[in-house]
């Protein structure tokens, strides 16, 4: 049921207009009469446009040719002869009312279009402050749901109400009146009707049924406004507003603030909407990458150990041959190097899984740093190299505070690293020196065929792998580097990549070192590992 709220308060309106006309005519004629009694002045009708000015300017236009209306009948009674009457004997007076009729009523249109342009300009002024207000408020929270609340209050301020409270399907989200309690939604209420094209939108009345809840009723001394919120043909709720009624029908200002809020609330959460099925879509193909990329690395490095490892193994069971101890020994210590590969990939699997979940917590301690080195290089960590590791350690190298396990994790990684991309003939070089302040660098170099500038930044992401021809079996799984830079960042320090200067990849580690001082007690005894020049263990 729709009936229009047009005339909801036009009664007392048009009885206050009245009044205002009789009390502006009536005291323009007396002040009319004193002037002609007190001075003399023969004809005192331009007195009267004074009324009809401030009439205009107090009210509009109508008011004001009401009052020229009212003056030209008041000035006719009261001072055209015969008095008292609305007789005109004199012609010359029938030309003086004339001209003070046409007079008041060109006066009252401007004046009074004067004003209406007044008016206007503050109600757009106004209504572009508080667009702004909605847009900025909008615009600067991350979350709509928090933004809520502000808006409310905006429009609240804008439309003189009571109360505004913004529903978002069944439940309030935001609301300016929580020490009145629970706000009503109450069975009579007017709804913002929208038009087509650029038709104006209109209020109307509807009957909702039952109050939902029977919650609060509104008094009778109150109507309740409400703008739906949409976006993208969706209903998210609506935005309701309080006021009393003797303010009267929202005005064209008002009502556009109040639409202008419902439609950035309803654009907002359809940008959330569209985010929020962007982002899970975002999630779902990163963890469908995610599980290739794992199946496609994890399970190529497990078969072909576990492929090794069942060869050899079968060849040790073969009944029929009687091997000789040196090549019983090859066969075993194969066995044992495929199985250190498998341990060192459920290693970084772990380890990875532990620095996305956050779990890392390093044990930091000061330790000798050559004493480190040569306990990664004598594990073989960089194993089947033709060729030697160059350790190079400055004599001045302080101690450094670091985890011990996962310093040599770190080191293992790199020296792997360079050892599957480089070659097993490459030149491998491991550099540590002092940095300032407090700082060790520690420099995994190969004279191998490096990595194209444009990857270095992305070495050290999960699943990464520089694109090569002819890698072999060994390909790698991507997540060595990835499992470095987890581990040197919870101890502290830095890892990048770089062009080295033996031609090949160039991995910086900078890790913190230790305070000087009497009291400062490293984890193991100083043991340099070289003062001058490079010192060379072999691995293996």
């Amino acid at each position: 049921m729709f009936q229009s709220v047009a005339d909801f308060d036009r009664g007392p309106r048009r009885t206050a207009i009245s009044l205002i006309v009789v009390l502006a005519v009536l005291a323009i004629g007396g002040f009319a009469i004193a002037v002609l009694e007190a001075l003399g002045v023969p004809d005192a009708s331009p007195t009267f446009l004074l009324a009809v000015v401030a009439v205009a300017v107090l009210r509009g236009t109508w008011p004001a040719v009401l009052t020229a209306v009212g003056a030209f009948l008041a000035y006719d009674f009261f001072f055209i002869q015969p008095l008292y009457t609305f007789t005109v004997r004199d012609p010359e007076e029938w030309l003086n009312l004339l001209l003070l009729f046409v007079v008041g009523i060109v006066v009252g249109q401007l004046a009074g279009r004067s004003r209406a342009r007044a008016e206007a300009a503050l109600e757009g002024e106004r209504s572009a402050r508080a667009m702004f207000d909605l847009s900025y408020t909008l615009s600067t929270r991350h979350d709509t749901s928090t933004a809520l609340r502000p808006l409310a209050e905006i429009v609240q301020a804008q439309t003189k109400a009571d109360r505004v409270w913004i529903a978002v399907g069944e439940s309030v989200q935001a609301d300016t009146g929580w020490a009145a309690g629970p706000p009503g939604f109450p069975a009579v209420h007017v709804i913002l009707r929208r038009r087509p094209g650029e038709e104006p939108a209109e209020w109307v009345r509807v009957h909702a049924g039952q109050a939902r809840g029977g919650r609060n009723p509104i008094d009778a001394e109150s109507i309740v406004y409400r703008v739906a919120i949409t976006g993208a043909g969706q209903t998210f709720g609506s935005l309701w507003v309080r006021r009393r009624k003797s303010l009267g029908e929202p005005d064209v200002g008002e009502t556009q603030v109040m639409a202008a809020a419902a439609d950035q609330i309803g654009t907002a959460l359809e940008r959330d909407r569209l985010l929020r099925d962007a982002t899970a879509a975002e999630i779902s193909r990163r963890s469908e990458a995610l599980k290739s990329a794992l199946l496609d690395s994890v399970s190529h490095d497990l078969r072909t150990p576990l492929a090794s490892i069942r060869a050899a193994a079968g060849t040790l069971m073969d009944r029929e041959v009687d091997w000789p101890a040196e090549q019983r020994y090859a066969i075993a210590a194969s066995i044992d190097r495929e199985a250190e590969w498998l341990n060192r990939l459920v290693t970084n699997l772990l380890d990875m899984s532990r620095i996305e979940a956050g779990e890392l917590r390093p044990n930091l301690a000061p330790f000798e740093l050559g004493d480190i080195v040569r306990d990664v290089v004598g594990r073989g960590a960089a194993a089947n190299l033709e060729r030697p590791v160059e350790v190079v350690l400055a004599a001045d190298l302080p101690a450094v505070v670091v985890d011990e396990v996962f310093i040599g994790q770190v080191l293992a990684n790199v020296l792997d690293n360079a050892v599957k991309y480089a070659g097993q003939t490459a030149r491998i070089r491991l550099a540590a020196r002092r940095m300032e302040p407090a700082r060790v660098l520690v420099t995994v170099e190969d004279d191998g065929p490096g990595a194209p500038p444009e990857v270095l930044p992305r070495l050290f992401e999960k699943f990464y792998r520089v694109p090569r021809k002819g890698e072999g079996s060994r390909r790698g799984t991507g997540i060595g580097l990835a499992v470095v830079r987890g581990l040197v960042d919870a101890m502290g320090g830095q890892v990048t990549a770089r062009a080295g200067e033996l031609g090949g990849l160039a991995v910086d580690i900078e890790l913190p070192a230790a305070a000087a001082g009497p009291g400062n007690d490293v984890g193991s005894s100083p043991t340099p590992l070289a003062a001058e020049g490079p010192v060379k263990d072999p691995v293996a």
